[in-house]
């Protein structure tokens, strides 16, 4: 018999909280007769802002409680930004949904400058990104790339207190949040590429629920989820779930699908940058010899040195 609850684990953050209510309306919008709760609970990561989140311990911070909520039955699916979901799952969970996606761009905001190239010389930007900060200094060696922690509203208090010239958001999450007049220029994804899974939403449930499944089953994308499961393996093959400089993007236009990657040093002064083109057929294939063309011109060794920095 078909539940006629659900409940949805998310982050207490206002994108998440928006995140979570869009699947809650979809899912309303499919089967009325289900009452869906929301779950929200504060994460480790969204506690600990004082340290950079490379040192605070990645991005897995964020859904850490949220998995917990699924394993205990205290939720039935938890609803993630796909860049901060790690590559591997805890045993009894597996992601079942990927919604389609957002623009997957970096966004710049800025209260004085139209665009990065404005910035003056040295000019400090804002990002709490290894993968932003070593782009920004590939396009801008002279820039000061500052960390910036905290949900949207935060960062952009920081910014119109005159802590930054300029910071860099995920366009998607500004444009949900309806802030897109903050936006001085859209950084194009061969400039800087996005996170892996930037800009989609992800549904993660118990892997033996299969009501649950039964019910998000029509909010996946296929398209979509194709792509970011591409984007997934250059993370899966370059140190899995680690907070590190690595950038992976996976487009398509009709049966054709392009997908850049990167990888580089945190200063800037060294970036492998993969480019691949080919049918939609092919994405497994294409997203391995991505990694593969990385790692060849020296990734792994790059990722070490960063590694052991941290």
């Amino acid at each position: 018999m078909q539940k006629q609850q659900l409940k949805i684990a998310t982050r207490e953050s206002p994108l998440a909280l928006w995140q979570a209510n869009h699947v809650s309306v979809l899912l309303q919008q499919l089967h009325p007769d289900l009452e869906v709760r929301l779950v929200s609970m504060s994460t480790e990561g969204d506690r600990f802002l004082s340290a950079p989140l490379s040192q605070a311990g990645g991005k897995g911070l964020f859904i850490k409680e949220l998995e917990q909520a699924l394993l205990n039955g205290d939720a039935d699916l938890a609803v993630h930004s796909m860049k901060d979901v790690t590559v591997d799952f805890p045993e009894g969970l597996q992601l079942a949904a990927i919604l389609p996606r957002e623009d997957p761009r970096d966004a710049f905001i800025s209260n004085s400058f139209d665009s990065l190239a404005a910035l003056p010389e040295g000019a400090t930007v804002g990002t709490s990104s290894m993968r932003r900060r070593t782009q920004l200094l590939r396009l801008r060696p002279d820039l000061r790339i500052s960390d910036l922690r905290g949900n949207v509203g935060t960062r952009l208090e920081k910014l119109d207190d005159g802590h930054y010239a300029a910071i860099i958001l995920a366009a998607a999450g500004i444009k949900r949040l309806g802030l897109d007049q903050r936006v001085r220029d859209y950084l194009a994804t061969q400039d800087m590429i996005p996170a892996i899974g930037q800009g989609a939403i992800g549904i993660e449930a118990r892997s033996n629920d299969d009501d649950t499944h039964a019910l998000i089953r029509l909010l996946d994308d296929p398209l979509t989820h194709h792509l970011v499961e591409a984007e997934r393996v250059i993370s899966r093959r370059l140190y899995g779930g680690c907070q590190l400089p690595i950038a992976a993007h996976a487009s398509a236009t009709d049966d054709k699908v392009q997908m850049r990657a990167m990888v580089g040093r945190l200063d800037g002064s060294e970036v492998i940058r993969v480019e691949r083109s080919g049918p939609m057929a092919d994405l497994g294939s294409l997203a391995q010899a991505v990694a593969d063309a990385l790692l060849d011109q020296g990734a792994d060794e790059i990722l070490a040195g960063v590694l052991n920095h941290q």
